[in-house]
Order: structure tokens, then C-alpha cells, then sequence
């Protein structure tokens, strides 16, 4: 009777552990819902009265530049969020091409440069790169690399709120790694959901009061990308400053 007890205790455990995973899975998704759902329609819904009053109203060629802009940016929005739901698709594909040699210094400028445009934010004045001497070019899985920094930056940007800075540091670490560091100024993650951060869908909040972009995506393809190409990645408060820190370690 003790052991049959003690079985059915185990089994009610285990019960329990996987409906608590599934309910938070189920949240999580509702949540990647109405944020895919958002982010589709707010810039759906602003070309859409940018092209009306284009229709409707005579325009200086000064205005309808300006309204030609930002239609473009909408436009950049959707690709944007396209892309990145392609991306989880080929995840696979990505972490498994061929690796050749990347220089570093210029592979974190490619990418912090993506990032500010797509932020519509100045490069010189937002973000701040330390590569040391030390860091030589080598062989890496450069679409991998490249699709893991642009998503830490972005979400340094975004998640800096109306001033953002952002400096990235890179060295070389302990056994022929390279380590990479990516510290923002924002509010920073409560230690509490720094492991859920990367899980897919995954974002912290109510959807319906948020006010930054985003799908719960882009940490997840982070880390499996990291995983991948055998590195690690973990998050921490800054120092000496509001924020948090990103850190990667990918071996070369």
C-alpha cells in the first residue's frame, strides 16, 4: 500500500509539472499571437491612411517625400517581422552551413549598422564597439554569428528606451573561445525570468500593455543558434550602470 501510494504521489507530481509547462506554453503563445497580430496590423493600417490621403489630397513633392518615407519604414516593419518568422522555420538550415573566415571588427559593425537603421538611430551616438587586439579573424558560421548579434542588438536598442546606449565588447577568452558583450541601458530582467527569456514565444508582461515591438522570438533564435554553433550565452546586470549585459561565448 506505502509503494502504491508513493507511485500515485509520483504520478500527481508529474501531472502537475507538465500542466504547469503546458499552461505557461498556451500563454506564451497567446501572447505571440496578439503580438504577431499587432505587428501586423499597425503598419498594415498606416500605409493604408498614408496612401489614402495620398489619393484624397494634392501634396507638396516636399510632403509626399516624407509620407514616401514613412511608408517605406512600415513596409521595413513587415519585412522585418516576415523575416524573423522565417527564420525559426530554418533555424536548421542557418546552424549548419559551412563556416568561413570572418574578420570580427567588421562583422559587429555589419550588424550594429543593420540594427540602427532599423531603428532609425545614429550609429556614433547610440552605440560604443571595443574589439581587442587580441581578436584575430577566424572561422566561424558567419549567417549563424550574424543572425545571433543582429537579434542582441536589436533587442538592446528597442529595450533601451528614448536614450538608448548600447557597448558591445569583444576578446578573446580561455581555450580559444571568443567572448562577446552586449550591455544596454534599460530597466534590465528581474533574475526571476532571466531563464525564461529565451524560451520561444516568450515575453514579459501583459501584450495589451506593452509598449515595445517584438514577438517573443528573437532570444530564442538566439540561444539555439549559440547552442549550435557550441557556445553559451547568459544574461546579468551591468556593473556599474542600469541594464543588463548579454554574454556570448562561441569557441573558434
Amino acid at each position: 500500500g506505502t509503494i502504491g501510494f508513493a507511485f500515485i504521489l509520483i504520478g500527481l507530481v508529474i501531472y502537475l509539472v507538465v500542466t504547469i509547462k503546458e499552461v505557461k506554453l498556451n500563454q506564451r503563445q497567446a501572447n505571440f499571437v496578439s503580438s504577431v497580430t499587432h505587428e501586423l496590423k499597425t503598419p498594415i493600417a498606416a500605409l493604408k491612411l498614408h496612401l489614402e490621403t495620398l489619393e484624397l489630397r494634392e501634396m507638396s513633392s516636399d510632403n509626399r517625400t516624407t509620407f514616401y518615407s514613412r511608408m517605406s519604414q512600415q513596409i521595413e516593419r513587415l519585412d522585418s517581422l516576415i523575416n524573423q518568422l522565417l527564420e525559426v522555420q530554418r533555424l536548421e538550415d542557418i546552424a549548419h552551413q559551412e563556416a568561413c573566415i570572418v574578420d570580427w571588427s567588421s562583422l559587429i559593425e555589419t550588424c550594429t549598422a543593420s540594427a540602427c537603421l532599423k531603428h532609425n538611430v545614429e550609429f556614433d551616438e547610440v552605440v560604443s564597439i571595443k574589439v581587442d587586439d587580441n581578436v584575430k579573424e577566424s572561422q566561424v558560421r558567419q549567417v549563424a554569428v550574424e543572425l545571433m548579434l543582429i537579434n542582441l542588438i536589436d533587442n538592446a536598442i528597442k529595450y533601451s528606451g528614448e536614450s538608448p546606449q548600447v557597448e558591445i565588447d569583444a576578446r578573446m577568452t580561455k581555450g580559444s573561445r571568443i567572448g562577446i558583450s552586449i550591455a544596454d541601458n534599460g530597466p534590465g530582467i528581474p533574475i526571476s525570468e532571466r531563464a525564461e527569456v529565451f524560451k520561444r514565444f516568450y515575453r514579459a508582461g501583459n501584450e495589451l500593455e506593452r509598449k515595445t515591438q517584438g514577438t517573443g522570438l528573437g532570444l530564442y533564435i538566439c540561444q539555439t543558434l549559440v547552442k549550435s554553433l557550441k557556445g553559451t550565452i547568459q544574461v546579468s546586470d551591468r556593473a556599474d550602470a542600469t541594464g543588463c549585459v548579454f554574454e556570448v561565448e562561441l569557441p573558434v
